[in-house]
């Protein structure tokens, strides 16, 4: 027998928002529960299984509570409230949001709801796991955030100049040029938190700073939220030099993905190393990350699996 049950939206301003252009919105909920979904005026009927039908009027209100915060609505947030609905346990408390100048981000994935919690709690954080996860970006919309609310006076990002075999001496330029390619998805997080002005205006300030991890050596990172991303492409001896610049009231976020290793042949991750060395040290946490929280393209999600796949058969 089919099930049948209605949720009511009470400001109508919303609906063309919830239910998006020509219902389209509501077709990607039907298509993804298997449910068949109406609208009449501010009123949504859902009928098929039971289970699904409650799971797709609840990712409505989800949504809709999203939209009455002044958050946008578009398909990647259907995904992510679909997946919500399904996974995350009700009592692990609401959605975490990140405010910054430019957009409030939100969880997408219960991985992703995890890791922003730890962030918020933990000195220091390590975050795992492949391309498109949102390692790298949610780390610097909680350094952004912590720093607009005066809670650390600087932020420190930092990458390995060590990417697909590449050799900095072989690079045209100066060193600035030599090594900004490797920084511009830091750069390209930043721009997404803090207008293009106010970034100039703090990197000409010193308040955030971008650098490549030999930049790091000799120094004490006090008051400040440090990011070092690729962290897979350090030597062991690198990290340990990192691990030990952290300062007093500062945090500290390392992320990298141990199956996209570039360092010579033969030579050891520090990420891998570090994370054996320090397993169970009070005041770290450690999120891990699979393609199941790939928040880019559906089919970046489709190619993880399948490389993933393609090295559990080698």
């Amino acid at each position: 027998m089919t099930f049948q049950s209605t949720k009511d939206f009470h400001d109508n301003s919303l609906l063309h928002m919830l239910f998006g252009p020509a219902d389209a919105h509501l077709d990607q909920i039907e298509k993804k529960l298997g449910v068949k979904l109406a609208s009449r005026g501010n009123q949504v009927l859902a009928a098929g299984d039971q289970a699904q039908v409650e799971a797709a009027l609840a990712t409505l209100e989800r949504l809709y509570d999203r939209l009455s915060a002044g958050l946008d609505v578009g398909p990647a947030d259907i995904d992510a409230a679909l997946r919500f609905e399904q996974e995350v346990d009700p009592a692990a408390g609401p959605v975490p949001v990140i405010v910054t100048r430019k957009r409030h981000v939100q969880a997408r994935t219960p991985t992703q709801a995890t890791y922003m919690r730890a962030m918020d709690k933990h000195q220091l954080v390590f975050g795992l796991g492949p391309a498109g996860t949102g390692k790298t970006y949610l780390a610097v919309a909680q350094a952004v955030s912590m720093m607009l609310k005066g809670e650390v006076d600087r932020i420190i990002l930092s990458r390995p100049a060590v990417e697909a075999g590449e050799r900095l001496g072989f690079l045209p330029g100066d060193m600035k040029d030599k090594v900004d390619p490797y920084l511009r998805p830091l750069y390209d997080a930043l721009h997404d938190m803090l207008p293009g002005d106010q970034v100039a205006k703090r990197l000409a300030a010193g308040d955030i700073e971008v650098a490549p991890l030999a930049f790091m050596r000799g120094r004490t990172l006090a008051h400040a939220f440090v990011i070092l991303d690729e962290a897979q492409n350090t030597t062991p001896m690198q990290m340990k030099m990192f691990l030990t610049r952290l300062g007093d009231h500062s945090r500290m976020v390392i992320t990298g993905d141990l199956s996209q290793v570039d360092l010579p042949s033969g030579m050891p991750s520090g990420l891998r190393d570090a994370l054996g060395i320090l397993d169970g040290v009070e005041g770290i946490s450690k999120v891990s990350f699979t393609d199941k929280d790939v928040v880019r393209h559906e089919l970046v999600a489709r190619i993880v699996r399948a490389y993933d796949a393609h090295d559990r058969k080698k």
